[in-house]
């Protein structure tokens, strides 16, 4: 039985490859815009370098991007969009529960559909566990909205069942994409309290970038449906040159547990290496291995001004707990690290000296940085990454520092946090 279980992994593993392997290339669709980023940004060419070359992700001009500072306004906008669709609507989510925001959504999906709007959804089976009703791919699909259920659950031991689509995607026509930490739930629209107010954040990316983010989805739905799909039909800008004036560079990227490369942690390891004046990172959880406290450490004690804001109030005791166990070691070596006091915090987002940034879906903790499908995208310039710093300077004021004192702990915490620590990759 075990044999089975690493055998169904091992196929899993070779779907995801040949499909990522094939659709290579047309990532490139747009024209990417590497020479034009060599000559204007030549010190975040390691960086670029990496991403294009390497995990195959191109970098863009002719893309804008606008910084969605909470799950309200994420929902807004995201409206506004799905009712300007012509031609398909493509949503990729962790957590889709009924609710307001979801009904909504919805009433615009069935209108689409009914239009003639090619209009699909993927939402991660573990997910929505015990939230959606077990029919519920099949009551969309009478409306006309194509439906895939990620790594369904099946309720025995198995690796496979531990790699989650954690990514939150909208795309619209190609043209538009949503990308962040906003599931489609009512706790991230604040409709009701969960763990106090919810802090979220999100990114629209408009333009050439958009691609990128298309064609991740259709990655997605070609693995969990099994089926062939024609790529280029989706191309937005067959007849007519994407016109979008850009305000900076864009990087969209992905994060795949089925091979060797930790692309969301090299991203932001590169970040944090490369900050000459300061990074400021929101993230809800802190759960590290030894490169990122290095990182983390060396920036602060060469001088950085490194400050992180995690949630003040948990979703996950176990998990809030061993976040806290890191903060002394950080703390020590000079790095700043705040609780938002009003709630729970679950942005998942790093900005650094007020040109570079990246806003997606990868949380600082082992499952997210090595066992989930993640997303997110990298940003140069725009208006994007100087609102996103706004934002956390505003949030600061709404947040308590954590002090030396405060991580004084007895032997007996001081035990039970080491030991989760060992157990921090299973979490």
């Amino acid at each position: 039985m075990i044999t089975n279980f690493q055998t169904a992994s091992r196929n899993f593993a070779k779907k995801i490859s040949q499909v990522e392997q094939k659709t290579r290339e047309i990532f490139y669709y747009p024209q990417d815009d590497y020479s034009k980023a060599s000559r204007c940004i030549p010190e975040h060419i390691p960086q670029i370098r990496y991403l294009q070359n390497y995990a195959g992700f191109p970098i863009y001009s002719n893309t804008k991007t606008c910084y969605l500072a909470s799950g309200e306004k994420k929902w807004e906008v995201l409206i506004e969009e799905l009712k300007k669709a012509e031609h398909y609507i493509f949503l990729e989510y962790f957590i889709v529960e009924e609710g307001i925001m979801w009904d909504e959504i919805f009433g615009i999906l069935k209108e689409k559909a009914k239009e003639g709007v090619k209009v699909r959804l993927i939402y991660d089976d573990l997910g929505c566990f015990m939230i959606l009703p077990q029919d519920f791919s099949k009551r969309l699909e009478l409306y006309g909205i194509e439906c895939a259920v990620f790594n369904p659950f099946k309720p025995f031991l198995t690796v496979k069942q531990n790699n989650r689509d954690h990514r939150k995607i909208a795309v619209i026509d190609g043209k538009v994409a949503i990308t962040g930490g906003i599931n489609l739930a009512d706790e991230y629209i604040n409709v009701y309290e969960k763990h106090g107010h919810w802090k979220d954040a999100a990114v629209l990316v408009e333009g050439k970038a958009a691609w990128s983010f298309t064609v991740m989805f259709l990655q997605m739905w070609e693995i969990s449906k099994g089926v062939k799909e024609d790529y280029i039909t989706y191309y937005p800008w067959r007849d007519t040159p994407c016109e979008v004036v850009e305000d900076g560079f864009v990087q969209p990227y992905a994060d795949s547990p089925m091979d060797t490369e930790n692309v969301g942690e090299h991203v932001y390891l590169q970040i944090i290496n490369s900050a000459k004046e300061y990074v400021y990172i929101f993230t809800p959880y802190l759960i590290i291995d030894d490169s990122m406290i290095s990182a983390l450490t060396l920036a602060a004690k060469s001088g950085v001004d490194v400050r992180i804001i995690t949630p003040h109030i948990w979703d996950k005791w176990l998990i809030h707990i061993t976040t806290r166990s890191y903060y002394r070691e950080l703390i020590k070596a000079g790095v700043k690290v705040y609780e938002y006091s009003k709630g729970f915090l679950h942005a998942k987002a790093f900005v650094s000296d007020d040109h570079t940034a990246t806003i997606g879906t990868t949380n600082l903790d082992f499952r997210s940085l090595y066992l989930h499908f993640e997303c997110g995208a990298w940003l140069y310039g725009g208006h994007a990454v100087m609102d996103l710093k706004q934002d956390f300077m505003s949030t600061l004021e709404e947040c308590h520092q954590i002090t030396l004192n405060d991580c004084s702990r007895n032997v007996f915490v001081k035990i039970f946090q080491d030991m989760l620590r060992v157990l921090a990759p299973l979490m």
